[in-house]
This record gives structure tokens, sequence and C-alpha cells, in this order.
């Protein structure tokens, strides 16, 4: 892959890459900022020999470094209450579309990791599950049995 074709790919998928981080580290944009940066290093150093699905390929690069920066130094409690804490901005939605981001977020926050990730490749990010199986190195079974668990989690949080 030339430099050229890595950086059109990139720009192609950066804002949706963030979003999907940003809901792993429980809205902490800086963060996710981080370990998009260190994804994205990764990715361009192991570019060379690449072919095939450039997005998946990146998710799992990114998904790799935001369990390694988990296992580095556990993720801080989530204050649940903050609103700054689950906040990701977008700049043309409504106030009462923002208040629904937030409470999406705050109960993403209180799922388990795995059911978390692809609830937010299938619902925010549009992957379909063979390639969200891809990205987490797991059975597109055990995928959709995550996809199913975290729908009913993200339920019992999410006010109605």
């Amino acid at each position: 892959m030339t430099r050229e074709t890595f950086i059109c790919e990139v720009r192609a998928c950066q804002g949706s890459l963030r979003r999907f981080l940003a809901s792993l580290c429980a809205g902490d944009a800086s963060r996710a900022d981080d370990i998009a940066q260190e994804a994205l290093v990764r990715a361009y150093i192991n570019s060379d020999g690449f072919s095939g699905n450039f997005k998946a390929w990146l998710y799992r690069i990114a998904y790799n470094c935001f369990i390694d920066s988990t296992r580095r130094a556990p993720a801080p409690a989530i204050d649940t209450d903050s609103p700054a804490a689950a906040r990701i901005p977008s700049a043309s939605e409504s106030e009462d579309a923002a208040f629904r981001r937030e409470e999406i977020q705050r109960a993403l926050a209180l799922i388990p990791e795995k059911e978390r990730t692809a609830i937010v490749l299938h619902y925010f990010e549009d992957m379909p599950a063979k390639d969200i199986a891809a990205v987490m190195r797991a059975p597109i079974g055990t995928v959709l049995y995550w996809l199913s668990s975290g729908r009913r989690h993200l339920k019992q949080h999410i006010r109605l």
C-alpha cells in the first residue's frame, strides 16, 4: 500500500474510528485520541503488505491498542452522573438528541467490554457481524451472542 493510498483510507474512516474508540473509552476523548494515534502509527508501519478490508483491519489494530491500554493502566472509575464523561460532541444535534446520546454513552459504559465493542461497531459504525468477527477475532456466532446480550443489558440501563 502506498503512502497516498494509506492517507486516503485513513481520511475516509478517521471520524468513525475516533467515535468507536471514544465509545469504548466511555466518552474519554483524550484517551480515545491517544489510542487512535497509536493505532494509526502501528497500521502505517505494517501497511506495506496489506490488502483487503482496510476499515476492518484498522479497527482490529485500534481494538488491540484499546485492549493493550486497558491492560497497562485500568480505566479510571466512570462517573455516570457527569455528562462530560459520557459526551461525544456533535455540532448539529438537538438538545433532546444530545441528552439521548449521553444516556446511551452512560449505558454503554456499564455493559461488558466485548458487548460494548460489538454494539458500537454494529449500530454506530454499521459494520456487519462478519467484519466485527474479524475485528474482535471471534466466531460470528459469538459476535451475534454479544450483540444480543448487549442489547438486553442496554435495555436494563436505558430509560424508555
